[in-house]
């Protein structure tokens, strides 16, 4: 794996000492050496630190989580001699918020990260939601830069090891709720927002979690992300009992 390296904290640098700094950062440790740096600031620009159209990191997400879907589904496919429905289950969970978050931050991309202070104050970029999305943009910007080569290799080396069974990531409630429906051929869990309370910096979520066959469980949360899992533990609870 990479070798990890503390990256230095951004505040007050220019344009061309940032890009230097992140080309720097992304040779030691995402392993690539990019051609156009301008690709990884765009991949680590959150919405609130540009107001210019396809200058954050969205676009690249986009890209970004079908890239790293198709490279884990064949790795998957190639190491695991699985049904369907369980390599279903493994690819959900290992490129899912959480297992993105949980990558992104043996990144250490947190500081590098621009994003509006109060943003930041409020904790945004420590959050599953945003490094989550942050490691799928860097997986795309480096599928830009090098090609699915480049993509696949990058994808190979800080997925991969979460591959081997029984892992603790795979053992999320929506992960395990999934893998229960899946096993019993009812098709995927089902989440619905119920309601949404509370201004835009301080949301409340309540979500409906449903498998067919079964009755609905409900959970709350601060963002949807939190109240899914709530729901997905309700559920299971449920079952169990």
């Amino acid at each position: 794996m990479a070798r990890k390296t503390k990256p230095p904290p951004d505040g007050g640098i220019g344009r061309a000492e940032r890009l230097e700094r992140l080309a720097g950062w992304a040779r030691d440790v995402l392993g690539h050496d990019f051609a156009d740096a301008a690709l990884i600031d765009r991949a680590l620009t959150h919405g609130s630190a540009t107001r210019v159209p396809g200058q954050s990191y969205q676009r690249l997400e986009f890209l970004g989580d079908r890239v790293l879907g198709c490279v884990v589904a064949s790795l998957l496919y190639g190491q695991h001699d699985e049904p369907e429905g369980r390599l279903t289950a493994r690819l959900h969970a290992m490129v899912e918020g959480p297992a993105n978050a949980r990558v992104a931050r043996g990144w250490g991309v947190e500081p590098l990260i621009a994003m509006e202070p109060v943003s930041r104050t409020k904790g945004l970029a420590a959050s599953d939601n945003v490094l989550g999305d942050v490691a799928e943009a860097l997986v795309a910007a480096v599928y830009l830069d090098g090609g699915w080569p480049a993509a696949a290799q990058l994808v190979t080396r800080h997925w991969g090891p979460m591959m081997a069974a029984d892992q603790p990531y795979l053992k999320d409630p929506k992960s395990s709720l999934q893998n229960w429906a899946l096993k019993r051929r009812l098709g995927m869990p089902e989440y619905l927002v119920i309601d949404r309370q509370g201004p835009d910096h301080a949301p409340h979520f309540t979500v409906a979690v449903t498998v067919r066959g079964q009755a609905p469980a409900h959970g709350q949360g601060r963002s949807r992300q939190e109240a899914e899992k709530a729901a997905a533990t309700a559920l299971l609870n449920n079952l169990e009992a």
